[in-house]
Parts: C-alpha cells; sequence; structure tokens
C-alpha cells in the first residue's frame, strides 16, 4: 500500500487496484480530523460515544479527498457476519444491512465502511467494472465473508474470480491477536492447515497453549480459496500502530473507527 495526503487528510491506496482502473479508494488513517481523545482525531463511526458533530465534520473531512460526502455513500450496519448486499445510489446515506459485505456495478457509487482492528477487504473487477468492500474480523473470516463477497460478485456481475484485483487492509497483526478457546475452535473447524494461522508466542515454548491469530493471512487465504490470484496485502498492524489507526484490542475498546470507502 501507498500512503498520500490529500487536503491535510492521510490515506491508504492499493497499488493493484489503483494502477490504470476506474476506482477510487482510500483507507483511511485516524489522523487529520476533529475529535477528542480517546476518539483522536479522524473517527468516522457514530457507534462509539463521540461527539456527533465531530463526526460528521471528520466524514466531511474525509470523504471530501475523493469528492464524496456523507450522503453520496452506502453505509453498512456492520455485525461480523457473511452476509453480502447489492447496493447502488438508491442505498446513498443508507446505513444497509445487517451485512459486512457491499458490492455494485453503479459506475458513481460509492461504499464505505469503518474499522478498528478488523481487516478491510476491497475488490475491483475491471473485466465487468464492478467494486466490493467488506469488514472481515475473526468472526467473518471462520464465516468466509470474503469469499462470501467474491461469490456475490460471481452471481450478479458474471465477474471471474482469477480476474479479481483483491486488497486486505491495516488490521490487527498476529504480533498482538491473542486469542482465546472459543476463537481457537473455530479456526480449528472451517480452516484447512489451521496451525499455521494460530502461532505460538515468539520465544515461547510451541507447546505453549496461548495462541495468536494471523487475520490478515485468513483473509487472503479465503480470497484465494475464492479463486482470487491478485492479492495485495498491508503490512500495518492496527495494534502496533495506534499512533495511525484505532485498535480496539489495543485501547481497550475506548477508540473510535477509522474507515474505508470505493467508488467506481
Amino acid at each position: 500500500m501507498k500512503q498520500f495526503v490529500r487536503e491535510k487528510i492521510p490515506f491508504f491506496c492499493f497499488e493493484g487496484i489503483s494502477n490504470g482502473s476506474r476506482v477510487q479508494h482510500a483507507v483511511f488513517s485516524r489522523q487529520g480530523g476533529t475529535s477528542q481523545a480517546p476518539y483522536d482525531t479522524l473517527n468516522l463511526s457514530l457507534s462509539v460515544p463521540d461527539d456527533k458533530e465531530n463526526v460528521f465534520a471528520n466524514r466531511t473531512l474525509a470523504y471530501a479527498t475523493h469528492g464524496r460526502s456523507n450522503e453520496t455513500l452506502v453505509h453498512a450496519h456492520l455485525v461480523h457476519g457473511a452476509e453480502v448486499a447489492v447496493v447502488s445510489r438508491w442505498n446513498y446515506g443508507q446505513y444497509v444491512g445487517p451485512v459486512d459485505g457491499l458490492v455494485t456495478n453503479e459506475p458513481g457509487c460509492g461504499l464505505t465502511m469503518n474499522y478498528a482492528d478488523c481487516a478491510p477487504i476491497m475488490l475491483y473487477d475491471p473485466v465487468n467494472q464492478a467494486i466490493g468492500l467488506g469488514h472481515a474480523g475473526w468472526q467473518g473470516v471462520v464465516k468466509d465473508l470474503p469469499g462470501a463477497m467474491v461469490r456475490a460478485m460471481q452471481r450478479e456481475y458474471g465477474t471471474v474470480p482469477a480476474k479479481l484485483l483483491a486488497g486486505v487492509g491495516p488490521c490487527i497483526g498476529p504480533c498482538c491477536y491473542e486469542v482465546g478457546e472459543s476463537v481457537i475452535s473455530a479456526v480449528i473447524g472451517s480452516f484447512e492447515e489451521p496451525e499455521s494461522l494460530l502461532l505460538s508466542p515468539r520465544g515461547l515454548d510451541q507447546s505453549s497453549d496461548r495462541r495468536y491469530f494471523d487475520l490478515l493471512e485468513a483473509s487472503r487465504r479465503r480470497l484465494a480459496a475464492g479463486g482470487v490470484w491478485h492479492i495485495e496485502t498491508s503490512d500495518l498492524c492496527t495494534s502496533c500502530r495506534t499512533d495511525l489507526f484505532f485498535s480496539h484490542r489495543a485501547e481497550l475498546g475506548r477508540t473510535g473507527r477509522f474507515g474505508a470507502l470505493i467508488t467506481l
């Protein structure tokens, strides 16, 4: 991913999706907004107890970097599931859902979601001109939200998965994401070779019961299993980089949400 700054707002873009495409997209950082601690500063979510005036001011600042506004984007009511909605400009300004994936082939239709450790998933079909945006935490990858997005685009737009350009954005890394028995059991029950996604702590014996989940790699594997060949991933851990991103884990739940958007 490459970082850019526009109108004093930093954001990141996937190089593969950007090159020669008709897509505008961004994964925003937490920097450049108006919110006060612990939501400092570019919190884009109304689901945390930030001042609503600050949230809407932040949305104006962030979305304007790509010529959008809160009323010209489709939002999602996120629930850590695998449901995907097909949307259009008739859904502008709405919270569609409950879903964790949005897809569209309508030129000009913009999609947006918010995150704080979960993985942003972006898809672009350059053949049929369609896009998707997803939100994948551990429950989302266990339920195969990334694969559900690919299948929705196949069904709706005739997408060939091997032609898709995909990106998995900044999320909590295996360096920081210690998980308990419920997550361990769910991963073992839903992935091939789950041991390679449930890592032992560095410096500890491999026989240790403690495990750290690799959400980024799990997301990539789900996309690959869905037939996607071109997958770009971020090397930024949201928990390590709370200077750049909000992290629910690192900040003990008292934090904001950074946003992502994509539009044809």
